[in-house]
């Protein structure tokens, strides 16, 4: 797992794949309140996995950083995941 806190993404844009630079992490699917509950997902040794609440594709790209993602608008802040971003 990625060194300090767990990686949080979302898939709010709607995009059918989001490339994150983790094989372990967690999905909230859209933003409060709109949210699911946050789900664990784990790669291991595969290179995509899908989420089962919110049927969004990962997919490991070893060139982003672990919490990095494409498009990089499906990173979560705490912000986010509190419900006060603007």
């Amino acid at each position: 797992m990625a060194e300090g806190s767990t990686p949080l993404f979302h898939n709010a844009p709607g995009v059918r794949r989001v490339k994150i630079g983790s094989r372990e992490f967690m999905c909230m699917g859209s933003l409060p309140p709109f949210d699911h509950p946050h789900e664990f997902l784990d790669m291991g040794g595969d290179r995509e996995t899908i989420c089962p609440y919110c049927s969004t594709v990962f997919e490991h790209d070893p060139a982003l950083g672990p919490h990095d993602a494409e498009p990089a608008e499906c990173i979560a802040t705490p912000e986010m995941v509190r419900g006060t971003a603007d």
